[in-house]
């Protein structure tokens, strides 16, 4: 497939110039046109933020919905059609912040989405104030002395909760963020990637340079099957870790839904039965 089935046209984008969320836009396209995912068998689901505007960009079925809620709309997407591969876009405040209840408790469900989060430290949309995973002593013109908490740590969060799938990638380098995404993608169950992402308007220190020089790649000795190994990785700070740290293969949300154990097809193509719908309703009165 052509990358450029993916383009919609006349898109007014609404990014910066130079923003790290160009990197990952054109990444996707490129690994959804490799995988020949075509736009009917996609869906992109978002919540707000810069990062959630991706799904405008790129052409294919769309659910733009509540800050820090796109989670619950992606599982029940792929609940009633698993035939559809699901991909939920949204940036480190929207999911690790607003939306932290839900992403926690996704891991636990493993549905059959991928978790693409758009780590630029701040939060970009509204200005640049602190994001959860903002560093300690990071000045904004909310936090005027710098922040003082701890940052939030997804990678870590999501192994320990044994998550199906956790990855981190750096835009700045697309070739490796293809790679990444096309494992996520292809892999049965949750899948997160978390991607470090420059915001060039309102986070002067975490930038494409800083990136650079303070990740590493984790070389092929790491084994992605040893939880143990992963979590130990996941907490390093003095240079932070790229690739993927872990792999949990593990029964899906949808492979545990009784509604799936005779019957694999989507809930849309069954027959209507009214009769038993009325018998179910009557039996609560």
């Amino acid at each position: 497939m052509d990358p450029k089935m993916f383009d919609v046209e006349g898109a007014d984008v609404a990014w910066c110039p130079g923003c790290g969320d160009f990197s990952i836009l054109r990444a996707l396209k490129e690994v959804l046109a490799e995988l020949e995912i075509s736009p009917q068998e996609l869906v992109l689901v978002s919540g707000i933020g810069q990062a959630g505007k991706l799904p405008h960009y790129l052409k294919s079925n769309v659910f733009n919905g509540l800050h820090g809620r796109s989670l619950p709309a992606s599982t029940t997407i792929k609940a009633v059609n698993p035939e559809l591969t699901v991909i939920n876009v949204s940036g480190d405040g929207c999911t690790y912040g607003e939306g932290g209840n839900h992403f926690i408790h996704n891991i636990r469900r493993n549905p059959d989405i991928t978790n693409v989060v758009h780590n630029n430290m701040v939060y970009g949309l509204t200005k640049g104030q602190a994001s959860p995973t903002s560093q300690k002593e990071f000045k904004t013109p909310l936090q005027a002395e710098g922040v003082i908490s701890e940052p939030f740590n997804p990678l870590s969060i999501a192994i320990a909760l044994d998550a199906s799938f956790v990855a981190r990638a750096f835009s700045g380098d697309i070739s490796q963020t293809k790679e990444i995404l096309k494992k996520a993608i292809k892999h049965k169950g949750y899948a997160l990637v978390d991607i470090f992402q420059p915001c060039v308007t309102f986070n002067k220190v975490n930038t494409f340079q800083w990136f650079k020089n303070n990740t590493y790649y984790l070389d092929e000795s790491h084994d992605p099957y040893d939880r143990n190994q992963a979590f130990k990785r996941s907490v390093e700070t003095e240079k932070y870790p790229l690739g993927i740290f872990y792999i949990n293969p593990k029964r899906t949300f949808e492979e545990n839904l009784t509604v799936y154990s005779k019957d694999k097809s989507p809930m849309y193509k069954r027959e209507f039965h009214m009769p038993r719908l009325r018998e179910l309703m009557d039996s609560k009165k």
